[in-house]
């Protein structure tokens, strides 16, 4: 029997096969036509070749629900909340990106004031009902819905992390009179306050949810019409895995579905590689992400920010998502000259269609990939393991256009464009590593996606890092890191309480209850046993007057509450370098990780004796390294290098998915699961 990992990413779409009786895999690339993703999926699973009566698993994350928000693709929303609360998405937060910068202007809601209603109820933060729901107040703008074309409505009512019911039933009132919109309530999302973030997190999954639904039905049917007779399932942005019912009712618990199983591979390759504290950096076609897992953990979030600039405080979603940063700098990235004359590379991607120019599919515009192929980094021939044959004439055409405007010759404009996206990904690296209080000296950079390798050894140098690791096929990263996701769920209780005065055995309750509530969505949500089920709880928790919070594992059962008074002073003191043993602490949000135990993805190691150095190597190449200077670098097919194989740059590794590059200043290293390790000379 044997398992698909699909990652629809936002230029190509990955598939591999994975055969768990033999260990053999497969993979293959296919390019994302946004307008119609599952092409893709269909066209790599063709490539593979794959009999869909021996797949008994099959797993995906998509960039479709994250573009459709950048894009602004998404359904017509309408939002229904408390009366008197109508202007929280405009009010948003007070505090601004920049202080004195007078031109700041809040990003506008994805629900306009007139598509926003009121209804009259009120609950209190206890979850006491202070004034009953009026359900008749929607007879009001059901009609309205109706004129504007309305597709999807949003509903958060004050304080309903509290008390959800009136959300139900107002809920259960909408759909019995407009069967055909999608309804989204802000507490099935989540349960922990603030009612910006709430609301704006219900707008968002209700913005997606038409669109997605249609994906998701479509990806469905079409591989039951391929004979697929296995369970579907998708990975959401917490690094585990949900059924198609759950994926289609809260489609915004999948914006960041290939990161986290990027970052679950990562782990992998760490546990493998012997390294503790690694930094999670990939790059694709369109974007560069970057994570710290401190110790191989995973950090997750609920105070993820999408579109979150310099200068926008962008939207907030209050779900659990991988800590990870995002830019738009990747291999389709196009660079421009701005209003000011100076070079920008990105946000702006060629995608798959056109793609970059030298893909010779009607682009025009300079890309970071025109630049390294122009630079003899790339190989023409192998580019997506040949799948596509890059055309060097027109994409230095591409490349003199620009050269002209900035009066520069074209190595001078290619390199410019590598330094300037470089120069983009340092910034990303450094916010998730040296703002937050890490050095990267004690850092393993793991460099994943098809252009992370050919960025990585640069990066790694002016980061500073230990060491940089390659693992094999990078390209394919996020799709092999589907197979580590298991199904999951997080689940937050919002119960603010002195921890002084706390009883334990009513914090015991709310675990308790939260835990009922994880083995209630495992077997009939999911229709599997809980007996295999492991949760992790924690609190967040702050100091009386404070507004931010920290998290505090708890382990094994509450015994008293001055244990986890202690561990709050400590986890305090390791993010902020001191306590306030005399204030007060607040206990905020109790927080379950509820999962369930799967196989893990083996890594075979490979045979010392298989190949040989001589036979690995196929020539040179003059490489333009930029400010490293121009080399002939030796070029290695990495399906052919030898275990324990250690060679001085400059070199170039090239593979299907993937080209690595290594300076004249670094060594390389290959391991026995096949690793490449890079490290300074």
């Amino acid at each position: 029997m044997a398992r698909l990992a699909v990652d629809i990413g936002g230029t190509f779409t990955d598939v591999i096969y994975l055969d768990d009786q033999t260990g053999e895999a497969r993979s293959a690339k296919s390019p994302t036509l946004p307008d119609n993703p599952v092409h893709g999926v269909l066209e790599a699973i063709r490539t593979l070749e794959v009999d869909a009566g021996e797949i008994q698993s099959f797993v995906h994350g998509n960039t479709l629900v994250v573009n459709i928000i950048i894009e602004r693709k998404g359904a017509k929303t309408a939002l229904v909340t408390t009366a008197g609360f109508r202007d929280v998405l405009e009010i948003g937060r007070g505090g601004r990106t920049s202080l004195y910068d007078f031109t700041f202007r809040k990003p506008p809601p994805f629900v306009p004031r007139e598509l926003r209603f009121e209804v009259r109820e009120r609950i209190d933060p206890k979850g006491k009902i202070l004034s009953a729901l009026a359900l008749t107040d929607a007879d009001k703008f059901i009609d309205a819905f109706r004129f504007e074309g309305v597709e999807s409505v949003a509903i958060q009512f004050l304080h309903s992390y509290a008390e959800p019911q009136h959300e139900l039933l107002f809920a259960n009132y909408l759909m019995a009179r407009l069967p055909g919109i999608a309804i989204t309530t802000s507490s099935e999302l989540t349960r922990e306050w603030r009612e910006y973030e709430r609301a704006n997190t219900a707008v968002l999954n209700a913005y997606v949810q038409p669109r997605t639904m249609v994906f998701l039905d479509k990806l469905e049917s079409s591989l039951v019409d391929n004979g697929f007779r296995c369970p579907i399932v998708a990975v959401q942005s917490n690094g585990g895995h949900v059924n198609m019912p759950t994926a289609r009712k809260h489609p915004i618990s999948l914006i960041e579905s290939g990161p986290a199983a990027g970052i679950g591979y990562t782990k992998l390759v760490a546990e493998v590689a012997g390294e503790k504290d690694v930094i999670f950096f990939d790059v694709g076609g369109t974007t560069a992400k970057c994570s710290v897992l401190k110790n191989r953990e995973v950090a997750v979030t609920t105070n993820y920010r999408l579109e979150e600039t310099e200068t926008s405080p962008g939207y907030p979603v209050k779900i659990p998502v991988v800590d990870v940063v995002e830019i738009g700098t990747g291999g389709g990235s196009i660079a421009s000259i701005d209003a000011f004359g100076v070079l920008k590379v990105g946000p702006q991607s060629a995608g798959a269609i056109p793609g970059p120019a030298c893909f010779d599919k009607g682009g025009h515009l300079p890309t970071i990939t025109d630049a390294m192929l122009h630079l003899g980094i790339l190989n023409p021939q192998n580019f997506a393991g040949g799948q596509i044959q890059l055309n060097i004439e027109k994409g230095r055409r591409s490349l003199n256009g620009l050269a002209r405007d900035l009066e520069v010759d074209i190595d001078e404009a290619a390199s410019g464009i590598v330094r300037v996206a470089n120069a983009n990904m340092i910034n990303a690296l450094r916010l998730v590593s040296v703002r937050r209080g890490h050095d990267p000296r004690d850092f393993v950079l793991i460099a994943t996606g098809g252009g992370g390798p050919m960025h990585a050894a640069a990066l790694g140098v002016e980061l500073g890092v230990r060491k940089i690791i390659v693992p094999p096929n990078p390209g394919y990263a996020s799709a092999w890191g589907m197979f580590t996701t298991a199904p999951r769920r997080d689940f937050v209780r919002t119960s603010l309480q002195r921890a002084e005065t706390a009883n334990i055995e009513d914090l015991e309750e709310i675990f308790k209850d939260l835990e009922d509530q994880a083995i209630k969505h495992f077997e009939e949500d999911l229709a599997r046993s809980s007996r295999n089920a492991t949760f992790r709880r924690s609190l967040d928790a702050r100091y009386l007057g404070q507004e931010h919070v920290i998290n505090v594992p708890l382990i094994g059962k509450l015994s008293n509450i001055d244990a986890i008074i202690e561990a709050f002073h400590s986890a305090h003191e390791r993010n902020y370098t001191f306590t306030l043993e005399q204030t007060s602490v607040e206990l905020v949000n109790f927080k379950l990780t509820a999962e369930i135990h799967v196989p893990q993805l083996d890594l075979m190691t490979r045979p010392t004796t298989k190949h040989s150095s001589q036979a690995a190597q196929r020539g040179e190449r003059l490489v333009n390294l930029g400010d490293d200077g121009i080399h002939n670098a030796r070029i290695f097919v990495r399906d052919l290098m030898p275990v324990n194989l250690d060679i001085a740059g400059p070199v170039i590794v090239e593979e299907p998915s993937a080209t690595t590059v290594v300076l004249p200043t670094q060594r390389l290293r290959v391991d026995e699961f096949s690793n490449l390790h890079i490290t300074m000379n």
